[in-house]
């Protein structure tokens, strides 16, 4: 057959249209979708055949080709993958996860009419931040509380509505770049402030900070190295030396901690990450940090610190453009509730849990995958793949805790009839899409971060793609 026989072949859109299964897609697709994907799979074809690639099409296959287009149009764009990378606070990957538990809180909240900004008992207007300030200022022992749209923001506003037009000093070895090439010189310079940098890059003292001030200073600024260390011939000045000179020349103090941990990590052998509760018994004035990361809630930014001052921040018009909404105030409020049990937050906050988890039950959720594994393989296991169990090491990831690794175990493939970049590629293109990493030639499945209600599709995916 010539190519314009193979071309008359191909059936119009019309035809599939009124197809058996053309009628049925019509009550199913949204008709602007579906006439979509029949002109592309069509044309699709007749490229196909000019350039020789393609021989006779049957309206089966066709139907079949548009069947998978509908399905790939009709995903949504954004959805759950399975986190096989070992990085609890992936920030490619949405950071922190939350429990079915806090998602039942929001789930309740976004499907109706709530309180956002009414009280109840009184039968008049209210304020938003009403359904956290309380649990926020029990937790960390701060006068009061806000919470915005992520910790850039809380630092943000914080230096506009309190620092416009007059000096921050800071040092110079706590200029630090958030992210996303987002740094706090630029932060400042955004917010209106005035940037005032002091001491060295590696050395800095309280003598730097006092000779800085002047009568236009607003605010003595210390941002915590939540995401980089510096080793060696070094010194910063601490938190408690800062906030005795603030008092001494009455100028507030301001620390960024970054990412904010509510948990003393201390007995997890992790002494680098001071609380936020430890932060505001120093006297801190305002202290900002994210809620999406070690405090293992969802994206925002929590600013707390002496009333007057947080009053101040709130009534700045900047705050409308950073609120958050209900379904995060929503999340935060069972995020925060958790806490007031510190063993339950360890329990129900899938953040600490995955961090702070027993290395032996990483192994042993290891064993049931490879074990579940070779059950799905059958006699075909030794021939698709080299399946090991390997001790490894898991980061926390999304910028914090960068000097830490934790003790994890691996399920180690290495696959005998493709390349271990083929699995990888395979996995990450699955459904649900599988994000490993890969090692000395082998695909790492690192079990720290696979939950037990993923492991069915987990082992799915492997079984399909080996």
């Amino acid at each position: 057959m010539d190519k314009q026989q193979l071309l008359a072949s191909l059936p119009s859109v019309d035809e599939i249209l009124k197809s058996d299964k053309g009628l049925q897609w019509q009550t199913v697709y949204p008709r602007r979708s579906l006439l979509k994907a029949i002109r592309e799979v069509i044309d699709q074809g007749r490229q196909a055949i000019l350039k020789g690639d393609l021989g006779e099409l049957s309206l089966e296959e066709i139907i079949s080709d548009i069947q998978r287009h509908m399905e790939k149009a009709l995903e949504f764009n954004l959805k759950p993958v399975i986190n096989a990378t070992g990085i609890v606070i992936h920030t490619n990957l949405g950071r922190s996860v939350l429990s079915e538990e806090i998602m039942e809180n929001v789930r309740k909240t976004a499907c109706s009419y709530s309180n956002l900004e009414y009280e109840v008992e009184e039968g008049r207007r209210g304020k938003r931040y009403s359904h956290v300030r309380k649990l926020l200022t029990e937790i960390t022992g701060a006068e009061d509380s806000l919470i915005v749209n992520n910790n850039a923001a809380a630092v943000f506003v914080c230096l506009t509505a309190l620092a416009k037009s007059r000096e921050v000093v800071v040092s110079r070895g706590e200029l630090v770049e958030i992210g996303g090439s987002f740094r706090i010189p630029d932060v400042m310079s955004s917010s209106g402030a005035l940037l005032r940098e002091v001491g060295a890059t590696n050395k800095t003292h309280v003598r730097d900070y006092e000779a800085a001030i002047n009568e236009n200073t607003a605010l003595l600024l210390k941002v915590h190295q939540s995401n980089y260390r510096m080793v060696g011939f070094t010194s910063a000045v601490s938190v408690n030396e800062l906030v005795a000179l603030g008092r001494k020349r009455g100028i507030p103090v301001m620390f960024d901690l970054g990412s904010g941990s509510l948990i003393d990590l201390k007995p997890y052998g992790i002494h680098i990450e001071p609380t936020v509760q430890e932060t505001v018994r120093a006297g801190a004035d305002i202290v900002t940090f994210s809620g999406d990361k070690l405090l293992g809630g969802p994206q925002g930014g929590v600013i707390i610190g002496k009333a007057e001052l947080i009053e101040k921040i709130a009534k700045n018009p900047l705050m409308r453009a950073v609120r958050v909404d209900k379904m995060t105030l929503a999340a935060f409020e069972a995020v925060l509730r958790c806490y007031l049990d510190e063993d339950k937050a360890k329990e129900k906050i899938p953040t600490l849990n995955m961090l702070l988890q027993d290395p032996g039950k990483i192994k042993e959720r290891a064993g049931r995958i490879v074990s579940r594994l070779r059950k799905k393989l059958g006699p075909a296991f030794t021939g698709s793949a080299r399946i090991d169990i390997l001790e490894d090491s898991s980061q926390s990831g999304g910028g914090a805790l960068p000097e830490i690794e934790f003790t994890t175990y691996v399920v180690a493939i290495r696959p005998a009839r493709i390349s271990v970049n083929a699995l990888e590629e395979r996995l990450r293109r699955g459904t649900p899409p599988i994000v490993a990493r890969i090692k000395d030639n082998a695909l790492l499945i690192d079990t720290r971060t696979i939950r037990d209600t993923e492991i069915d599709a987990l082992v799915k995916g492997i079984v399909n793609a080996l």
